[in-house]
């Protein structure tokens, strides 16, 4: 029994360390992804009717949840494992059930709203390019301007007339310009690697959460029998 607790007290140090960098990367991560130029100008930009705002305060605030409880998990894990307590244990797994019940819904709405993100961004560009080149604002020609620089772009393919005028106006500079990159289709691309490394982020956090819950578990199995065996079994020498 001593000795299944000390791989496995060993076992859980390292995946404490795992999941302790784990949660700093979810948290560096949902800080970029607030405080990100490309994400902020279009969270300024997008109207109130628009679900992007939404998402984009929601995610940073959710993510910043799940990093902390997964850093509490793997400090209590720690300090259970060098100190043997039932106690600490306990709350180390109680952390990381919490943070995989926060996981599972973030990873399912990963998958089941994939573009939900994706289309709220690219409407919100669609609704600045469009007032643009019907001259309804001058203060949103700034606001596309902007966009092009964030995301090195140049206009889009629209039915409704030629852009030429909009695009020499509004787009900056240099290869963006010369080879007219359509901005839908930049941020498409932008979007679908940040989602990929999101994905597989929250993939590798789950698999270390369940490891770690299974771990502690254990520990506190063989905490417990073990004070039981220590307290048995006592000789007198007569």
């Amino acid at each position: 029994l001593r000795c299944g607790m000390r791989t496995t007290k060993c076992q859980l140090m390292a995946t404490s360390l795992c999941i302790m960098l784990l949660g700093l990367s979810i948290a560096t991560l949902s800080t970029v992804t607030h405080y990100g130029l490309h994400f902020t100008l279009i969270s300024n930009i997008s109207p109130e009717s628009n679900a992007y705002r939404v998402i984009h305060h929601a995610a940073f605030y959710i993510g910043i949840c799940l990093s902390m409880t997964l850093i509490l998990a793997a400090l209590l894990s720690s300090a259970a494992t060098v100190r043997e307590s039932q106690c600490l244990t306990a709350t180390g797994f109680f952390c990381f059930a919490l943070a995989f019940c926060g996981l599972i819904p973030a990873a399912c709405w990963r998958y089941m709203h994939s573009t939900e993100v994706e289309d709220s961004m690219m409407d919100v560009y669609d609704l600045v390019y469009e007032e643009v080149r019907r001259n309804i604002s001058s203060f949103r020609r700034h606001e596309l301007t902007a966009i092009h620089e964030a995301f090195l772009c140049c206009g889009k393919q629209s039915p409704f007339g030629d852009t030429a005028a909009v695009d020499h106006t509004t787009c900056p500079p240099g290869p963006a310009q010369a080879a007219r990159q359509d901005c839908l289709q930049e941020i498409q691309g932008f979007l679908k690697k940040h989602m990929d490394f999101v994905s597989a982020l929250l993939g590798i956090t789950i698999c270390f959460t369940v490891y770690g819950m299974v771990l502690t578990s254990f520990l506190w199995f063989s905490i417990h029998f073990s004070n039981n065996l220590d307290r048995k079994g006592k000789y007198i020498l007569r």
